[in-house]
Formats: structure tokens, sequence, C-alpha cells
């Protein structure tokens, strides 16, 4: 029994999703602003981070709901952690953990916000 994890672009040719383009887009886009961010598969969806840790998944809902995820890794940390989301596009489930849901129809512009602001968390949870 093979227990090989599917690279994300194997994992995205055997996906089903109606925002598989959207999901696609964001993914590329999002790997494009920084040259050392690694994905892999976790939660059944596209996660990116730095040195093997999670800190940006995707959340791929039934449906056409698509998610991310902000996180600092799986276990709760109590270090003091604070992050300025000035659009408040997240919504906070912990201080160090929240989610945003990406609209079936974007603006340009809420796009770049909603990359830029991925990228931010990524170098606060470095």
């Amino acid at each position: 029994m093979s227990t090989k994890q599917p690279t994300v672009d194997e994992y995205l040719e055997s996906l089903s999703h109606p925002r598989l383009n959207d999901i696609r887009r964001i993914r590329t886009r999002l790997l494009a602003g920084d040259a050392e961010l690694g994905e892999r598969i976790k939660w059944n969806a596209p996660s990116f981070g730095h040195d093997g840790e999670d800190r940006v998944t995707f959340r791929l809902q039934p449906g056409d709901r698509f998610e991310i995820v902000f996180h600092r890794g799986v276990r709760k940390r109590d270090d003091p952690f604070s992050f300025d989301d000035p659009d408040h596009l997240i919504t906070w489930a912990t201080n160090d953990r929240g989610t945003t849901v990406v609209p079936a129809v974007m603006s340009d512009d809420n796009e770049a916000r909603l990359l830029e602001l991925a990228h931010q968390w990524l170098q606060a949870t470095r």
C-alpha cells in the first residue's frame, strides 16, 4: 500500500471542484510572490509555508466554497502574537488562527489585497 503524498500539481490535476480555476490562480500568484515559499498537500488541500512549517492553507469546502486558513501550525501556541488585518478580511478563531472566504467574484484590487495579506502573514509567522 502506497502512502506517497501527491504533489500539489498531481492533486490539482485530480481535483474536481467548481472553483478549480480560482484555486489555481490564487496558488500561482501566491507562489510567484515569494521564491522561498514551499507547498504541499495538508488537510486535503494546498498548503504553503517556509522551512516545512505550514502557515497558509486552502480549505476547499463542498460546493463552491473556497477559504484560506491563516495559522501558525497544528498545535496551539501560547506565545504572544498579534497581526494587523486593517481591512478585516480574516475571521479570527484565536489571535493566531483565522479564515477568509475567497469570493466567487472578486475584483483585481480585492484579490491583490488578499494576496498581500497572505504574504504579510507568511512573513509575520516565519
